[in-house]
């Protein structure tokens, strides 16, 4: 938790995750979950779970265990966003446990995506509104701006809360406009370690929270790597905060 300790020196609320490598069986990536759940809830932080239903081997049961554990402390639970077919699990999970402290992330890139949105704002989810890591097999070539505004669009006046999570600086200006002029409660996301600006001048401009999202484990390193190698500027930010001592440790 040093990492969110140091974000909310500086007040940022952050997004926990444990990133594990595939290999570990569910009881275990379980037991991460409820034990970052622990060290948030002692920490006092504005800091939420992610979750990754995948890593759980979709087991309801196990999602439930850390929905209840979450909701017992009073910590939110958002469930991060993986391929296409697996939203429609997600979406009957929350369904099943209710939107008491529970959130999902919906990428724009998919064309079921404005269901989704729609869905979310029926049963009173936060959003976290992303472009998205896969692409929909029905729609590769769909324009990820704008498929990220429009998800935008069906939450605006209407959702609880939206988190507008992209390091696309003019995007995020688009879409927190969009969403206070609504009057949509809204913070704009961001991902460690990718650089904050000029994105984060953007929610500062707008008056919104930035909220970190950290993730930790046995992938996010070769995942930052992988990033790195697309944009020569991450290298040199992961580099700095790696030698600086500011990987998180949990």
């Amino acid at each position: 938790m040093k990492l969110a300790d140091v974000a909310a020196a500086r007040g940022m609320p952050s997004t926990i995750c444990y990133w594990n490598d595939g290999k570990e069986e569910p009881e275990a990536v379980l037991q991460r979950y409820l034990g970052s759940l622990d060290v948030i809830a002692s920490s006092g932080h504005d800091a939420d779970l992610a979750v990754k239903i995948p890593a759980l081997w979709d087991r309801r049961d196990l999602v439930a265990t850390i929905v209840e554990r979450a909701r017992t402390l009073n910590r939110r639970v958002i469930f991060d966003s993986h391929a296409p077919e697996q939203s429609a699990l997600t979406f009957d999970i929350m369904s099943e446990l209710g939107p008491a402290n529970l959130g999902c992330a919906i990428p724009g890139r998919w064309k079921r995506s404005i269901a989704d949105a729609e869905r979310a704002v029926e049963l009173g989810l936060r959003v976290r509104v992303i472009k998205g890591q896969w692409p929909d097999p029905d729609q590769p070539d769909m324009d990820l701006r704008e498929g990220f505004l429009r998800v935008v669009d069906v939450l605006a006046g209407r959702a609880v809360h939206v988190g507008v999570a992209t390091h696309d600086a003019p995007l995020a200006r688009e879409a927190i406009g969009r969403l206070t002029a609504a009057g949509t409660p809204c913070e704009h996301e961001l991902l460690f370690p990718l650089p904050m600006e000029p994105s984060a001048t953007v929610a500062r401009d707008a008056g919104v929270k930035i909220r970190l999202y950290i993730p930790f484990g046995e992938a996010w390193l070769p995942y930052s790597i992988s990033r790195a190698m697309e944009n020569p500027r991450v290298l040199v930010w992961l580099l700095r905060d790696l030698f600086s001592g500011r990987r998180l440790k949990c």
